[in-house]
């Protein structure tokens, strides 16, 4: 099989294991809460049960466990886990913490709906995706799950300040998905996306949010880096919002289909 895109490498992943990153993840936007009722209704199966990969803090298990009778919620960062055992719903009897790889961890299926955020690039592929189609119930899917803010004029502005700092490319969910196409791994049935949210954060909190971004780490980009990169930002981010507060719109988007075993 063509081996995945370099920068989708998991050596990138181990930003997650960091602490600093961890406390930055908080500042990402939210998902719409439409999200989770389109989630909801793609459950056709008993038991109504969930796997959610590379599940961070929680930011999909948490809020999924009101529709379903159990999450198992999967990732390879034990800060990333504690982190979301504290944050709202994170100690619910129906949320299950499963600390290690999707590949080799074991699991109870089968399970109605497989959830991935911005996550999916960072598994084995050739060994996850054969997983993912043995885990599943009949009419059971993988949902690959995004939020996006929606463009700013300032939008090509940070691009350009962006590609001059980041330790590595970075990915867009369309591009992920093709990539597994491509391969054989997924077959797309369906796609749809939410109703725009607003969605008010200060410049302070935005810049500590691309943080928490594999390519943007305090600790990849090094102390000094990250502070020139940090003041370069909110200059220009103060020109378009001078009372310190960014009006961003949020949108959720949910692409679900077959995991696949490739034939080659």
């Amino acid at each position: 099989m063509q081996p995945k895109p370099d920068n989708f490498d998991r050596q990138f992943a181990k930003s997650f294991q960091n602490q600093q990153v961890v406390d930055a993840y908080r500042y990402r936007a939210p998902y719409p809460p439409e999200t989770f009722s389109i989630l909801a209704d793609l459950i056709k199966d008993e038991p109504r049960t969930l796997l959610d990969v590379g599940a961070g803090s929680g930011d999909i298990a948490r809020q999924c466990i009101h529709f379903v009778d159990r999450v198992d919620a999967v990732d390879f960062s034990q800060h990333m886990i504690e982190r979301g055992k504290q944050l709202p719903d994170g100690d619910h009897p129906h949320l299950h913490w499963i600390y290690g790889k999707i590949e080799e961890v074991p699991l109870s299926p089968p399970y109605a709906l497989i959830t991935a955020g911005s996550s999916i690039h960072w598994t084995e592929w050739e060994i996850a995706f054969p997983r993912f189609h043995d885990l599943l119930t009949p009419r059971g899917v993988l949902a690959l799950v995004h939020r996006r803010t929606l463009s700013m004029p300032w939008n090509e502005e940070l691009s350009q300040l962006q590609a001059r700092y980041s330790s590595h490319r970075g990915h867009r969910s369309t591009y992920v998905r093709k990539e597994l196409e491509e391969r054989g791994l997924f077959h797309t049935i369906g796609e749809t996306e939410t109703t725009p949210i607003d969605f008010h954060q200060s410049i302070e909190d935005f810049i500590e949010g691309l943080h928490s971004r594999s390519n943007f780490t305090r600790e990849r980009m090094g102390q000094q880096a990250a502070e020139k990169f940090d003041h370069e930002a909110s200059s220009f981010l103060l020109r378009y919002h001078p009372h310190g507060m960014i009006p961003l719109q949020v949108i959720g988007t949910v692409a679900w289909g077959h995991p696949l075993k490739p034939t080659s």
